[in-house]
Order: structure tokens, then sequence, then C-alpha cells
């Protein structure tokens, strides 16, 4: 009888601590969650200082620091299209205290093989932005519209020289739909950041497909014209310029831009910045910011943001694979 009461006694012990364990734990958590955040938040941004992804990286930056009243200081590590921002932040701890600026080179450094991981190991936060390549040409070029340089294309195949932005970047991907959607063969000429647009300029191109807003201060100043974005809908930067659906080519490509953070963040820090990123993108400053840099304010939850990146890894796959660049 003794030892059955003692073992009777010590069941009650072991269940009393497992009790004690469970509330330890979430006090833990409620502490955590109370005090998240109370120190900077890093976030990576994979391309240059002064392109368009970092720029508006710094704006979303500055929202997100107001809201959560500590800094969110932007570093840039570039390389390997994403690949070596990627690889940092994969071995950061999924605290909510290192994110990153992503966007469909998550999947493009993946298939290209320029990292062993894909989206499956990183959090997704919330969608910022859209943003829709340009096709420019020279202003004293013969082609006044996508049909005209499409003609040529096809007369003349792999004679029209278009710059992007590097093989199987995204401005790469979507010349290869806007240009399979007219049939058309040309050639890809990949370049540095901003210098598709200097070689345009130079004449050592015909074209090239680049974000709007490096074309901007040319087109305003008479020496490219724009003849088209891929997008389904005009733009508000160039709200005069037909799309390539309206010209005939049933082409839909836009790049979203988002944050991510490490594989396993917490939900309560997941929730605490999307409240912040959302504020920050239906800000008048944000809004005004997309007017001004090219890009849309386009807020997603983490749930259907991961969704999406799901279906952007599936289609870029399939690109890759039809011209030739997956790795995987």
């Amino acid at each position: 009888m003794a030892n059955c009461a003692w073992v009777a006694r010590g069941g009650v012990v072991r269940r009393f601590a497992a009790v004690l364990a469970l509330a330890a734990g979430m006090t833990t958590s409620l502490a955590f969650a109370a005090s998240y955040p109370d120190k900077p938040i890093e976030m990576t941004v994979l391309f240059g200082s002064g392109s368009g992804a970092d720029l508006t990286a710094r704006v979303l930056a500055d929202g997100m620091s107001k809201r959560l009243k500590v800094p969110v200081p932007v570093v840039n590590r570039t390389g390997g299209g994403g690949a070596v921002g990627y690889t940092y932040l994969k071995g950061r701890p999924a605290d909510g205290y290192a994110v990153v600026w992503n966007s469909d080179s998550v999947a493009t450094a993946y298939h290209l093989g320029n990292m062993p991981f894909n989206y499956t190991e990183f959090t997704p936060v919330a969608r910022v932005s859209l943003e829709v390549p340009a096709l420019a040409v020279r202003s004293d070029s013969p082609w006044k519209t996508l049909k005209d340089l499409m003609a040529v294309a096809k007369k003349a195949p792999n004679t029209i020289k278009v710059g992007i932005s590097g093989i199987g970047s995204f401005t790469h991907l979507a010349s290869a739909a806007l240009f399979a959607a007219g049939t058309a063969e040309i050639r890809y000429i990949p370049y540095g950041e901003g210098q598709a647009t200097v070689e345009l300029l130079g004449g050592r191109i015909d074209a090239a497909l680049q974000w709007p807003s490096v074309f901007k201060s040319n087109v305003g100043a008479g020496k490219l014209r724009i003849l088209t974005v891929t997008s389904v809908k005009r733009i508000a930067l160039l709200p005069n310029v037909p799309t390539a659906r309206e010209q005939g080519y049933n082409v839909d490509f836009e790049i979203w831009r988002g944050i991510a953070g490490p594989k396993g963040m917490p939900a309560n820090v997941v929730t605490t910045l999307e409240k912040a990123i959302r504020e920050t993108v239906q800000s008048p400053e944000f809004i005004d910011a997309g007017k001004k840099l090219g890009f849309t304010p386009a807020y997603l939850p983490a749930k259907e943001f991961g969704e999406l990146i799901a279906k952007t890894d599936s289609a870029e796959a399939e690109i890759m694979k039809r011209l030739e660049l997956s790795k995987q």
C-alpha cells in the first residue's frame, strides 16, 4: 500500500511539475511577446545601394521603425542573384531581429543552382509592393510600337539585342515571356546593375527591359521611348504607355517584394511585423514614394504571401527549364 501511495504521489508530483513547466513556458512566451521588439531589426537587402529595390526597402524600413519604436537598419548583402543575402539570413536566429527584403529572387537563385535551399527555409511575413518592368528603345529608333519591334525580331531571328539585368534575373524571365508571346527570337545581353540603360543610350543594344524608374529621366529628356509594360494594367508611373496585352501579346509579368524571416519565427513576432508593415504600406508617405519610385503598394498578410511565394516558385521553375537555365 505504501508503495502504491508513493507511486500515486509521484504521479501527482510529476503532473504538477509538468504544469509548472508549461506555465513557465507560457510566461516566457508572453514576456517575449510583450517586449518584442526591444532592439534593432536588421533588414538585409539583396541588391546594391541606390537600386530601386534598395530605395523602396529604405522607405519601408523607415516606416517600420516609426511604428515599432526601434531602428530598422538596412544592410546590403549582394551577390549570387540574392543567394548571398538569403544564405546569411538562413543562418540567423528566428527571433524576428533579422529579416530580408525578398522577391522572386528566392526562386531564381535556387533554380539557377546558386543556393542549395529554396523558399521553404524562410518564414513569409508580408508582401509589400509590386513592380512592373518596361521595354525601352532610343527615341531615334524606327520602332514606335511593340508590334514594330516584334515584326523585325520575327523577320530576323536573334539579331535584335535586348539588355537585361542578368541571366536568370526577373528581367530575363519577363523578356522571355514577352517575346515568346510574340513568337520572336532575340539575343539577351546581360549587364550589371544599371548598365543596360547606359548601353542602350550608347547604341550598343537595340532595346532594354528594366524597371521604369531607371528610364524615367531619359524619357523626360527625350532620349528614350518606352514601348510597353508587362503587367495586365497600365502603371501609375507611365499612364500613357500601353501594356503588352493591349497590343495583342498575352503577358502578365510583375515582380513582388516583401519581408521574410528565418524559418520558425514565432507567430506573435510575425503578427507584430505584419501590423507595422501593413500600416506603413497604407500610409500616405509610402503611397507617395511608390509614385516617385515606380512601385505599387500591395500589402498581403503572411498566409497569402506564403501561397504567392510557392506559386511563383512553381511558375518560374517552368520558365527556367524552358530557357535551359534550371540546375534543380
